[in-house]
């Protein structure tokens, strides 16, 4: 008997069976679910963090004052303390002496509450206002869609003047190119647009696109009392040289912080993507619970299939006479009933894949993740299904294999 024939017979004994069956494969359909669902949707957030954290280049990274995040220092992580803050000067010192080939950006986040009005039009108080330097659109990922940059001149001097995110312009002013040269209020201070940045995009973290860039030294004497600490991000030219411009930033930092050698470092340095890794590290932690829960339920799935199968080969014992009455052998007998388990666990299989997609990329788009076509996992639960399906029909393959076919024949 070839395999489409014993599909076949399987297809047969599922439509005799339908009740049982079905509750069967749900069964074994929502330990699939379960299991593409979550790994589905911690992929499509996965490339959702990869891809914001990428923006910021793989090539970049960021100096802050103790106590904020990863460190990759040579003293590796630092104790919860209190730390002095990375003051202006300090950090225009770094960047003077800083001699690694590398582009330096100097900035510090104002407020993530600022209120921008232009005329009638108000955003809502959630606007992230920073100060940044003329390097900071370079090392952050922005591009100007509408105007200029800052000039030498904007930042040197600490002009009122502003660059405004895609989203933030579309609010005060419907179109971007109708912000140049118009008066807004920040905090009821009064500064001129000088640009509009392209759109950036935004996640369930944070949004790119809603935020304001005023000169650093405008921040300063605006704000300096409420925001005293800053960052200084350094994009390496070379990113194979990443490392080494690390260690030399590290050895300068101490010089500049006037560290002793038997002191620890006050300072961290943190890397975009050790931040991306960081965050998807977590999420691990949600993707092992929810294997988990998909494979109990697949087990649970696996002990109902065998029941059906034990219960199949009871009501088919005059079946099995006949077959083996008219030349049937013990492997066609073992081969029919496998087939049929593997049916049963492949369609509760396909189910449970489509629902898992569907779900899986629902929560991620949901989230800010992109749509995604998991092969991976599509392939790894039908493989899945294949040996639950293997489990569960051997035992009742291998009893229906050994019915004696006289005893079959007078069995009613």
């Amino acid at each position: 008997m070839t395999l489409r024939d014993n599909i076949a017979l399987a297809l047969t004994s599922i439509r005799g069976n339908f009740l049982r069956t079905v509750l069967t494969f749900l069964i074994i359909a929502f330990g699939i679910m379960a299991l593409v669902g979550i790994l589905t949707a911690a992929d499509g957030i996965k490339a959702s963090l990869e891809s914001n954290f990428a923006t910021m280049g793989s090539n970049n990274f960021t100096i802050r004052k103790g106590g904020g995040g990863i460190h990759v220092g040579r003293r590796g992580k630092s104790a919860k303390k209190s730390y002095k803050d990375l003051e202006l000067d300090q950090a225009l010192d770094f960047k003077e002496r800083y001699v690694y080939p590398a582009t330096i950006s100097l900035s510090n986040v104002v407020s993530y509450g600022s209120t921008l009005k232009y005329k009638s039009e108000k955003t809502n108080p959630t606007i992230q206002l920073i100060g940044g330097d003329e390097n900071y659109l370079t090392v952050s990922g922005y591009d100007i869609e509408q105007g200029r940059n800052f000039s030498e001149m904007d930042a040197g001097s600490g002009r009122s003047v502003v660059l405004l995110g895609n989203d933030v312009a579309r609010k005060l002013f419907t179109r971007t190119e109708k912000a140049l040269d118009k008066i807004i209020s920040i905090n009821n201070r009064k500064y001129k647009v000088v640009g509009v940045l392209a759109p950036k995009g935004s996640s369930s973290i944070f949004s790119s696109d809603n935020v304001a860039i005023i000169p650093l030294l405008n921040a300063k004497a605006v704000y300096g009392n409420d925001r005293k600490s800053y960052a200084i991000t350094v994009s390496v030219n070379d990113a194979y040289g990443l490392d080494a411009a690390v260690s030399e930033a590290t050895g300068l930092m101490r010089t500049v912080r006037k560290l002793r050698f038997n002191e620890e470092d006050d300072f961290t340095i943190s890397k975009s993507d050790m931040l991306s890794s960081m965050l998807v590290e977590q999420s691990g932690y949600v993707t092992a619970a929810a294997t988990l829960i998909g494979l109990i339920t697949l087990l649970g799935g696996a002990i109902g299939l065998m029941n059906i199968m034990l219960v199949s080969v009871t009501e088919r014992t005059r079946e099995i006479g006949i077959s083996k009455a008219v030349g049937a052998k013990r492997s066609t007998i073992l081969a029919q009933f496998l087939v049929e388990a593997i049916t049963i666990c492949q369609i509760g299989g396909l189910l449970g894949i489509i629902l898992g997609i569907a779900a899986g990329n629902g929560v991620s788009m949901l989230l800010g993740g992109p749509f995604i076509i998991p092969w991976k996992w599509i392939l790894s639960g039908l493989f899945l299904c294949v040996v639950v399906g293997l489990v569960s029909g051997i035992y009742p393959a291998m009893k229906a294999s050994k019915v004696d076919p006289i005893e079959s024949l007078r069995y009613e």
